[in-house]
């Protein structure tokens, strides 16, 4: 950033998400992809947190035509919730294995997209809908109507 640019407003994305099985989710998410833990908090009435560093956050906004197109190339047919987490590894098909074995169900093996990535799709804990990604090399094109950043 250059000195005279302004501070950037936001500085952090964090997605809180709810778990009633709170180890197995901290278990998934830590453990089995790898998300280092940043920091953890506990309170009173067995109240507890543990905040996991993702790496780069982005937040992708697509209307329902993308949302459906997103599904039916990754997956065959509409399956993600209104909200779907994206994961970026370096060997999609070998993180697929590891979750799924860690307790995640499969929903879309890893498919190579129109937008050169092999995505797979993953009902984890926590109740999150995930895909799993990983860019393939050059050749992305950010005009291909498939094409919505990250996934």
């Amino acid at each position: 950033m250059a000195a005279d640019s302004p501070a950037p407003v936001v500085r952090q994305l964090r997605l809180v998400v709810e778990a009633a099985d709170h180890e197995a989710a901290v278990a998934f998410f830590r453990d089995a992809l790898g998300l280092p833990e940043e920091a953890a908090f506990s309170g009173e009435g067995d109240a507890r947190v543990v905040i996991l560093d993702a790496g780069r956050a982005t937040l992708e906004i697509a209307n329902p035509a993308q949302k459906r197109l997103i599904d039916e190339v990754e997956v065959g047919r509409q399956v993600a919730p209104r909200i779907r987490v994206a994961f970026e590894v370096d060997d999609a098909e070998a993180t697929t294995a590891r979750l799924v074995a860690a307790g995640a169900s499969e929903v879309a093996p890893p498919t190579r997209t129109p937008w050169q990535s092999l995505n797979s799709r993953l009902d984890a804990p926590a109740d999150l809908h995930i895909t799993i990604f990983q860019e393939l090399g050059t050749g992305m094109d950010d005009d291909d109507p498939g094409h919505d950043g990250d996934v």
